[in-house]
């Protein structure tokens, strides 16, 4: 099969194109015909090494794919052959066909299009978990989003709306805030041109936000800590800064508020029926049009690394996803 392959870690430069073995199916597993694969912060860390899982040499990156269902492993009895499915395997997906875990694939509503799907739905599940489950986040509440343009960000201000918040969006220019502002966000701070804290402060009248949802780290986690409200709930999503930021642990003691960890991927696996009840959420607001979910660029598969290299540069502000089929 073709496929995008990484041989050695390093930069998207590195990658590339040419021809893979079909994947082994194993006995719990389906057999996915690729037709798009979303382009994720997470392919960017796997293809570097700097990611929590790290897959053997070679392999192809792409997380988040959507296809036919082509073969079923000997044990696999709740999907079927033909089915149209999204499915989450971590790495793979930048390939014409990808082995994927039978509690990693969703069966897609007709309503639905694949590039929605293929855009959307890793993002939005995670934004969801971190602030249904995670924070509870209640109508009347004010939300934070740091990194607001970005997948997991954009995802959380449109999904935090949904859920009846108002939300604060913080981003580092005006070109992407006025993404944020045309996803619903109702407040905005530039946090490159504006102290976070003192922002936070001034918008809420000195109460702070009751949630923070960061995925990215760095030297804006302590202001925005600061600017948290009494009994407030801060979300740990990701460190797309690079740097894991040190926490004073006085901070949360004096705030009262708790300090909360995102772990999506741990989630699907542990609490699976959760989280399917969670994608049917996100299948039924979408279907309803009560979110719309990412733009998207398509790339080709032989053009794949151009996307990775998009992303990266943060020059894109739509979702890549690469075309297979």
């Amino acid at each position: 099969m073709k496929a995008v392959i990484c041989e050695e870690f390093g930069a998207p430069e590195m990658l590339k194109f040419g021809e893979q073995p079909d994947p082994v199916l194993g006995k719990n597993q389906v057999l996915i015909q690729v037709e798009f694969c979303g382009v994720s912060y997470p392919d960017l860390l796997i293809i570097q090494n700097n990611y929590q899982f790290k897959p053997e040499l070679p392999f192809s990156p792409g997380g988040e794919v959507v296809g036919k269902i082509i073969e079923l492993g000997e044990k696999v009895e709740n999907l079927k052959h033909g089915d149209r499915v999204l499915a989450l395997c971590r790495w793979g997906g930048f390939a014409e066909k990808v082995a994927v875990d039978t509690d990693r694939v969703f069966i897609l509503p007709d309503g639905i299009s694949s590039d929605t799907a293929a855009s959307s739905l890793y993002t939005y599940s995670t934004s969801l978990y971190a602030l249904k489950d995670r924070a509870q986040l209640k109508s009347g509440e004010t939300l934070l989003v740091l990194g607001a343009a970005g997948g997991i960000g954009l995802a959380a201000v449109e999904l935090g709306k949904a859920m009846g918040a108002k939300v604060i969006a913080a981003a580092s220019s005006d070109e992407k805030l006025a993404l944020c502002k045309a996803k619903g966000a109702d407040q905005t701070i530039n946090y490159e041109s504006e102290d976070l804290k003192s922002r936070i402060k001034e918008l809420t009248n000195g109460l702070g936000v009751d949630v923070v949802l960061d995925p990215v780290g760095g030297n804006y986690t302590e202001p925005a800590l600061r600017g948290i409200a009494w009994k407030g709930r801060y979300l740990i999503v990701g460190f797309a800064n690079g740097e894991i930021p040190k926490i004073p642990m006085n901070l949360p003691l004096l705030k009262g508020c708790s300090i909360v960890g995102v772990f999506w991927g741990n989630f699907s696996k542990v609490d699976a029926d959760q989280n399917r009840s969670n994608m049917n959420q996100l299948y039924d607001w979408i279907l309803k049009g009560k979110i719309t979910g990412h733009a998207a660029e398509a790339y080709n598969l032989k053009d794949a690394k151009n996307a990775l290299l998009d992303l990266q540069d943060r020059s894109n502000f739509k979702k890549g996803i690469v075309q297979v089929l």
